[in-house]
């Protein structure tokens, strides 16, 4: 029988500024199982780092404000809980791999510390047994137990990302939220961080929610994907769904901006324009302005979810026209 980590239904998330309302996350709904991963995938500006951060309820507010929705991890309604209840759960319950390693650590304090630092605020340990402890997770992500008592800066990039997700796991949280975790490595260490994220989510027996737009990362790792473009969700499915039965033609044109190794004579296929302002997002579905296959009709409403089959579900009104297909299926 499967068991809910995660549930996010109908969240609205925006950033109040002067210049505007930016609306960053519109309606979003989705769930995760136990020791399953999800890839939330999409561009720059699509709502996805928001997204975990509103779930964390981490957004700097003001300017942001989670406008109305409910989130609940471990059947806890996320949305309702006080702050001492919010420190409680983050680190224990659910823990965040922020995007750049560089700027997450303290550079005046030593590895070993800033791991401690997890076990005395959680576990309410003293500091000795805590750097002991430290020195155990630091060997668990392939780092000596010695360089506890080293500095960020004695560090390259890869080994500070395993020393962040040695802090994030330190408690063994049920509930991971990786984001981009990869950006600023270099494609062997890329590989290297995704394989021990890969192995550690078995060993622990985890969930993780994964936000990248990187396709091949979404490939190696994840269980699920949900694509998302101008803080909607508009296809989402089994990893297998997504890559070999894409339905939404921003999916479509992801894919096809990649690279063919198969067809390497083969143009790349950009997307045309831009993402939308979140401040003026146009009417109707959000991509239409972009999408080969717009018709009128698109603008005139947002499109709801459609089950295409078995847990693939689309938002795409051009499957109202009977018999339509995206031009790469087969």
């Amino acid at each position: 029988m499967s068991e809910t980590v995660l549930e996010v239904k109908d969240l609205i998330v925006h950033y109040e500024t002067d210049d505007g309302c930016v609306e960053a996350v519109n309606g979003l709904s989705f769930s995760l199982e136990k020791k399953q991963t999800l890839g939330l995938v999409g561009e720059t500006g699509a709502g996805k780092t928001t997204t975990a951060l509103s779930i964390l309820r981490l957004i700097p507010s003001p300017p942001g404000k989670i406008v109305s929705g409910s989130v609940s991890i471990n059947g806890k309604d996320v949305l309702a809980m006080k702050q001492e209840e919010l420190e409680k759960m983050r680190g224990t319950d659910v823990a965040m791999i922020f995007q750049d390693p560089m700027t997450a650590l303290n550079p005046v304090m030593t590895v070993g510390e800033q791991i401690a630092q997890v076990y005395m605020l959680h576990e309410k340990i003293n500091k000795k047994t805590a750097f002991e402890k430290a020195k155990e997770m630091l060997k668990l992500v392939g780092i000596a137990e010695s360089r506890a008592y080293d500095y960020p800066h004695q560090f390259s990039g890869g080994m500070k990302q395993r020393v962040i997700i040695a802090i994030a796991l330190a408690c063994n949280p049920q509930l991971l939220f990786a984001d981009e975790p990869t950006t600023a490595l270099d494609v062997t260490i890329q590989a290297q961080v995704l394989e021990l994220i890969r192995d550690l989510i078995r060993k622990l027996g985890m969930s993780m929610v994964l936000i990248t737009h990187d396709l091949g990362v979404v490939a190696e790792i994840c269980d699920n994907v949900a694509v998302m473009y101008a803080g909607r969700i508009v296809e989402t499915g089994s990893a297998w769904e997504i890559f070999n039965e894409t339905a939404h033609p921003y999916t479509e044109g992801l894919f096809d901006s990649l690279p063919n190794l198969k067809q390497r004579g083969e143009e790349l296929v950009p997307i045309k324009g831009m993402m939308p302002d979140p401040t003026n997002l146009p009417a109707g579905c959000a991509f239409s302005p972009r999408c080969p296959y717009a018709t009128a009709s698109c603008s005139a409403a947002v499109p709801g979810m459609r089950c295409i089959h078995g847990t693939h579900y689309v938002a795409c009104t051009a499957y109202d026209r009977a018999g339509f297909k995206l031009r790469g299926t087969k």
